[in-house]
């Protein structure tokens, strides 16, 4: 079990990352927020670069925006896929799904599939707790990374979101991460047999 406390930094230049969580540790959801878009893509870009499905694993990311009114915008739902072949995308959606209430997704249309699959997980993991502590992370107005990464405290991970005006992070256990992968891969097969 591990009880994270906040990290201060020494100075405004530095990340700020929020964590506090009783779990295995397994995985952990990460939600960046960033002045715009474009430095939210940069950072997708150096994910994107860094994971190798060894060392650096990333299940899944998505880049969104949120404007004014509090609602979010998948900027784009890519088909890059970890090395086990599941969609960023996908992942990303149905974690997106999962701490996001539907009433702040204003591209619903992009969970597609995933949607039906993230409203069984958003009840059976009773996941309020964990919307309250990073649907907020993103500030109107902004744009945003949110990810299940494997081990945050990467290297790696940490220079890629290196830009981020704040990092929050929530550690779930394999239970959860493995329900998030699974109701990814029912969302893909879905969407496969829609276009056959």
């Amino acid at each position: 079990m591990s009880d994270d406390q906040p990290t201060t930094p020494a100075d405004d230049s530095e990340l700020t990352v929020d964590a506090a969580a009783v779990t295995d540790g397994a995985y952990t959801l990460a939600v960046a927020d960033f002045d715009d878009t474009d430095a939210a893509w940069a950072a997708y870009e150096l994910l994107k670069s860094i994971e190798d499905g060894r060392t650096v694993k990333i299940e899944g990311v998505i880049v969104v925006k949120r404007n004014a009114d509090g609602e979010l915008e998948v900027q784009k739902a890519t088909d890059h896929s970890t090395r086990r072949g599941l969609g960023w995308g996908i992942v990303g959606g149905v974690v997106l799904g999962v701490i996001f209430p539907p009433s702040v997704i204003g591209s619903a249309a992009v969970l597609g599939a995933a949607g039906a699959a993230t409203g069984k997980l958003r009840q059976l993991h009773h996941k309020s707790e964990l919307a309250d502590e990073l649907q907020d992370a993103i500030e109107p107005g902004h744009s945003g990374i949110i990810a299940l990464v494997s081990d945050p405290g990467a290297v790696e991970i940490q220079k890629a979101l290196d830009k981020a005006n704040r990092v929050v992070e929530s550690a779930v256990d394999d239970v959860v991460a493995k329900d998030i992968k699974a109701a990814a891969k029912e969302a893909e097969a879905e969407e496969k047999a829609a276009d056959a």
